[in-house]
Order: C-alpha cells, then sequence, then structure tokens
C-alpha cells in the first residue's frame, strides 16, 4: 500500500481524503497536518509515497517551498489538491516540483483517478488546461493570459502580498531584499495592467475566490 499524507488546514476536508483513499484499499495514512511548519518534520518521520497539499496553508511559503519540498523528499510525489484557481496556478505548480494539481472542484471519481496515475508514477493536469496552455492562440490580453506571463517568483510576490504581507515580510520570507521585491512587484503591476497595489490585490483576492 502506498503510504499518504494530508497538508491541509480544514480537518474536515483531511478527514475526507482519508476516507476517499482508505475505501480504495491502496493506501494508508501515516501523516495529517495542518501547516507549513510542521511538514518537513512529518515528511523526514514517515518518507511518503504521496504527498497532497493544499498550497494556502499557514507557514507555507507557496512555490519556493514547493521546490525545496521536491529537492529534500524526491522520492515522494507530490500532489496539489487546491482552492486555487487551476488556469493560474497548475502549470507553475508542476514547474516547481508537483506531479499533480486537482482542484477542490473536481469529481470523487476524478480525485480517486487522479491520485492513482499520480501514484503509478503519472503527471496529472486537466486535459482542457493542458490544451489552453498549449494554444499559441490564447488570447494574451484575457486575464488568464496575463496571469501566463508571471514567473514563479512574480507569482510567489503576487500571493503574499495578496495576503497582506508587507515587502519587509516578503523580504524575509522569500530571503532577498526589499528593493528586489519591489521590482517584482513593479513587474506584475505591468504585466496584469494595474495601476497600484490595491487594485493588484483585489485582482488576485477575485481569481482566488472565483
Amino acid at each position: 500500500m502506498k503510504k499518504v499524507v494530508i497538508v491541509d488546514s480544514h480537518p474536515i476536508t483531511r478527514e475526507g481524503i482519508s476516507v476517499m483513499l482508505k475505501n480504495t484499499n491502496r493506501y494508508t495514512i501515516v501523516g495529517n497536518v495542518s501547516r507549513g511548519s510542521e511538514l518537513t518534520r512529518c515528511l523526514e518521520k514517515e518518507r511518503p509515497d504521496l504527498l497532497i497539499l493544499e498550497l494556502n496553508i499557514p507557514d507555507f511559503n507557496g512555490f519556493r517551498k514547493l521546490r525545496n519540498l521536491r529537492d529534500e523528499f524526491p522520492k515522494t510525489r507530490i500532489v496539489i489538491f487546491s482552492s486555487y484557481p487551476e488556469e493560474i496556478y497548475a502549470l507553475r505548480a508542476i514547474k516547481s516540483g508537483a506531479s499533480g494539481y486537482i482542484p477542490k472542484t473536481t469529481s470523487l471519481k476524478t480525485f480517486i483517478e487522479a491520485i492513482k496515475h499520480i501514484s503509478l508514477g503519472g503527471i496529472f493536469l486537466n486535459d482542457a488546461l493542458a490544451a489552453a496552455y498549449n494554444n499559441r492562440s490564447t488570447n494574451d490580453n484575457s486575464a488568464i493570459g496575463k496571469y501566463k506571463k508571471l514567473s514563479a517568483r512574480e507569482l510567489e510576490v503576487l500571493d503574499l502580498l495578496s495576503n497582506g504581507k508587507r515587502n519587509k515580510d516578503i523580504a524575509s520570507l522569500l530571503e532577498i531584499n526589499e528593493k528586489t521585491v519591489s521590482t517584482y512587484k513593479t513587474r506584475v503591476l505591468k504585466k496584469l495592467n494595474v495601476k497600484s497595489l490595491a487594485e493588484l490585490i483585489n485582482h488576485a483576492r477575485m481569481f482566488q475566490t472565483s
């Protein structure tokens, strides 16, 4: 049986995932974690085959942490199961080390099939989304087109800004200086074609709740 660690800040979500996976008789749940600060210790202890992870949890620095997990635990396949909008974050997650991105709006059948596919060594990404990303005719002026222009680091900065972090906080979390944070912020403003920080944050939150 495959060993699984589940990471989500909501107990009912962790319990739901546990029940779904146990019913397949393919997986054993070896860890339940609610925040990023607990995650590394759990992975070091359990060395699971699969990590099912919500990106939006306390003490978790987005794609940077995801890349670190990939490097520290190369034998653990990472599955993002998230409320973040798939069209914005899925490919960034794959590029940062995840083996799959499953939105929380997915069906039970698709979830189980995706987990099985990933556990056998595959990569899971919604077919329609992959096709849209690979379509060169995608309108670069659309909201999704604009987000596609953001680098992984720019998305990290945007995410932290939308959660109320100041430049100083972001610099500390990402281990860069404040001037560099300001540079990233300016780039994001330009790429998303917004004129103020308030507009930028509202823009990001609109997508996170859509």
